[in-house]
């Protein structure tokens, strides 16, 4: 084994329901427009275009539970909650008809967003692949909950909901997330992705709570300072 010249940075990991042992996280990846509500929301346009994929790197998780900085260079910090997948298994060109055994289980996320810096046409990095951008919930394992095909996604604001939607809605849906990004990486265990968010999002300000919950999955609680 390597001797390294510096220190290497702790592995990134989301706990697993009813467990000491955690899930460790190799890449994150992420769906962008894939429910029609918030496609028109957002200005666009709800044809089934080619799905839209970007990342976030792996240290960007945040545990439920934890307070989340107003991070610098934003005025305008949304939310966007999403069902999220973790693998357990991977590969390339992974034919839709066996997608979803490569899914060990499932948890609530947040897309962390820097809206205003989206909107302004610069790189998604910016916008998107922050420190602290991904607060995820425990991950419940796809022997508790069965392959998710449909459910109620919701966020809730100080109390107030916000987002409010089912998985069943999504334009792509998740075994061909799956199928279609491993045409263009090879997918591995560890990699966890996050399948969209529905209408809703907005902004967040010091001081909010925001809870997130998918039923029969452990709900994300996060506070913003």
């Amino acid at each position: 084994m390597s001797e390294y010249v510096i220190s290497p940075q702790k592995q990134a990991e989301i706990p697993v329901k009813g467990s000491d042992k955690a899930f460790p996280v190799r890449r994150v990846y992420c769906i962008g427009r894939n429910y029609v509500a918030h496609v028109e929301e957002m200005g666009g346009s709800a044809d089934r275009d080619p799905p839209l994929f970007f990342q976030k790197p792996a240290d960007a998780v945040v545990s439920s539970g934890s307070i989340i900085p107003y991070p610098g260079k934003t005025k305008d910090f949304h939310y966007e909650v999403e069902l999220v997948m973790a693998l357990g298994s991977g590969g390339s060109n992974i034919p839709e008809s066996e997608a979803l055994d490569h899914v060990w289980g499932y948890a609530v996320g947040l897309d962390m967003t820097r809206r205003d810096i989206q909107g302004g046409g610069f790189p998604w990095e910016i916008a998107k692949a922050f420190d602290r951008s991904f607060p995820v919930g425990p991950i419940t394992p796809v022997s508790e909950t069965g392959k998710i095909e449909k459910g109620k996604i919701k966020l809730k604001v100080n109390g107030e909901t916000q987002q409010d939607s089912d998985v069943s809605l999504l334009i792509w849906r998740m075994p061909e997330i799956i199928s279609r990004l491993s045409e263009y990486f090879e997918l591995c265990p560890g990699d966890v992705i996050l399948t969209g968010t529905p209408s809703g999002v907005g902004p967040v300000v010091p001081g909010d709570k925001l809870v997130a919950t998918f039923e029969g999955l452990e709900p994300l609680e996060v506070s913003i300072n």
